[in-house]
């Protein structure tokens, strides 16, 4: 696709034939004029795009801030861990019941055995071209069902990743990682790839950049409340230290070593899996998978993990305005879009009609005095619809990043324009987003206020033809509700030999049979 500037820069066209030109222009290079010269541009297929979700999907280092009395409280999981439809009383079951099911599964009681904690990152992808050349903006959101020591329902953290060069095979030549951004609390802090900065655990089948998490506490001055930060250290380092059984920790941006307890690897990594030796969390393997530790520690004592990939789409029904939304959401927040084309879910089933629809994105908390801690759902998110303010750090003591103003049209591009000067619907700013409305950044930083480097995608950009895919409306992972990780089972006993106890008697050692091994009051006379 060419990118047009028609309407930001000094007019080109004069008069009424020009500005027909420039607008033709504009719709031929957005794919809506009919028979204009445009080639059609090859479009990545479902599968490719959930290779490419998964090929890049992050490794998560992440501390905890667990005990005894918290198992498994910094896990990552899914809305609906508990199986009851019902996301506001997240808060509640999580700090309360959490234990519960630990202790249950352990013992194999029975009781809590619906759950299926699932840990889970919602995903999405955004494909477009640029001139000649096939971009992706993908898009992973961290969820956690509590935050700040359980005072505050959910918690979406988010890491973005540009992909450069797109062939339709991860990571072939000529394929690049731009940039990488992640959330800390409002800020948006990015990263271009080539900076020390951002390291990468590259594995056969993979490129996973490595982030560092905090934990749920609310200790403001450092970091908390499951930041974001870049891991500074080299894979290779990393791996060395976890060999010699080391000190559990990571060099993060903007601070100093943090400690690890926590590892979380995408399921679908093989080589990252295998290199890790992560698990899955399940109704059996709960327990020895919790940490329960929030001071230093050594690697061997810190719990790999896998977690899954699911669709940022997937909540969308929940909120929006012709469902049963009161059951999870408020309306404190809400955000109206004029969808150009239904949602639909994996079967290709509509679930939320085109048109100007409603979204109620306040997070309900049913355990809350007021129903809701102030939250919002991802469609409110500045950078679900791209028009963040990229920053180089953050700040705790101010407010985040600063506005770049993209709903209302202040927040401008590289060639000037702002979403409207895109999209040609003027009637949008201030009152409704569209639903391809979608600022991509270039990776580099601007100061200027209401100013970001990138471009607002123009026109029809999202179309087959023109090489677009817009995923973040898209279902792509099946959702597998009641999928349950296979059980943990003991490693069968081991064969011992049919004399081996009666040599034990013979030296008046002490026998083992789940061991094999004989143990007499010298040690150098155990008998195997």
């Amino acid at each position: 696709m060419k990118w047009i500037n028609c309407i930001a820069r000094k007019p080109r066209f004069v008069g009424v034939r020009g500005f027909i030109l420039c607008t033709l222009l504009l719709l031929s290079g957005g794919g809506l004029v009919p028979g204009a010269a445009q080639a059609q541009v090859p479009v990545l297929s479902q599968v490719q795009r959930q290779a490419y979700l998964n090929y890049y999907a992050p490794v998560i280092m992440q501390r905890a801030e667990e005990d005894s009395s918290k198992p498994g409280r910094d896990w990552i999981s899914n809305y609906d861990f508990d199986r009851d439809g019902n996301f506001a009383n997240n808060r509640y079951t999580w700090a309360n019941v959490l234990s519960g099911y630990v202790a249950a599964g352990a013992a194999n009681t029975g009781a809590y055995r619906h759950w299926r904690i699932r840990p889970t990152l919602y995903a999405s992808l955004v494909e477009y071209m640029d001139g000649g050349s096939k971009k992706l903006q993908l898009l992973y959101h961290v969820f956690h069902p509590v935050d700040k020591m359980a005072g505050a329902i959910h918690d979406w953290e988010r890491i973005e990743i540009s992909v450069r060069g797109v062939t339709g095979t991860p990571g072939a030549a000529g394929e690049s990682v731009g940039y990488v951004t992640v959330t800390s609390h409002a800020d948006h802090v990015m990263r271009s790839a080539s900076s020390s900065d951002v390291r990468f655990m590259q594995v056969a089948g993979g490129r996973h950049v490595m982030i560092w998490q905090a934990d749920e506490d609310t200790g403001y001055g450092s970091t908390h409340a499951h930041e974001l930060h870049f891991v500074q250290d080299a894979y290779s380092t990393i791996s060395a230290s976890v060999a010699s059984n080391g000190t559990a920790d990571v060099d993060v941006t903007n601070d100093d070593d943090k400690n690890v307890h926590y590892v979380w690897v995408p399921e679908t990594s093989a080589a990252a899996v295998s290199a890790w030796n992560a698990k899955a969390i399940s109704y059996s393997s709960a327990s020895s998978l919790a940490s329960r530790r929030n001071s230093q520690t050594s690697w061997s004592q810190v719990k790999r993990i896998t977690y899954e990939l699911q669709d940022l789409a997937d909540v969308f029904l929940t909120q929006w305005g012709g469902s049963t939304w009161s059951t999870s959401w408020t309306d404190d927040s809400t955000e109206d879009v004029l969808l150009d084309s239904p949602i639909v879910n994996e079967a290709g089933v509509a679930e939320i009609p085109a048109g100007l629809q409603r979204f109620y994105l306040g997070s309900r908390d049913n355990y809350s005095s007021d129903l809701t801690d102030g939250r919002d759902g991802v469609i409110a998110k500045s950078w679900f619809w791209g028009g963040y303010s990229a920053e180089a750090n953050a700040d705790d003591y101010t407010s985040g990043s600063d506005d770049f103003g993209g709903y209302g049209g202040a927040g401008r591009d590289s060639f000037n324009r702002n979403r409207a000067d895109a999209s040609g619907d003027y009637g949008s700013l201030g009152n409704y987003w569209r639903q391809h409305d979608f600022f991509a950044h270039s990776g580099v930083l601007d100061t200027r206020e209401h100013y970001e480097a990138g471009l607002w995608l123009v026109g029809a950009w999202y179309l087959p033809q023109n090489g677009g895919f817009d995923g973040r409306w898209a279902q792509l992972f099946d959702d597998r509700r009641d999928f349950e990780a296979a059980p943990v089972t003991p490693p069968p006993a081991p064969t011992c030999p049919a004399t081996a106890e009666q040599q034990c008697d013979i030296k008046g050692g002490t026998w083992n049979s789940a061991t094999c091994t004989c143990r007499t009051a010298c040690a150098s006379c155990q008998i195997p």
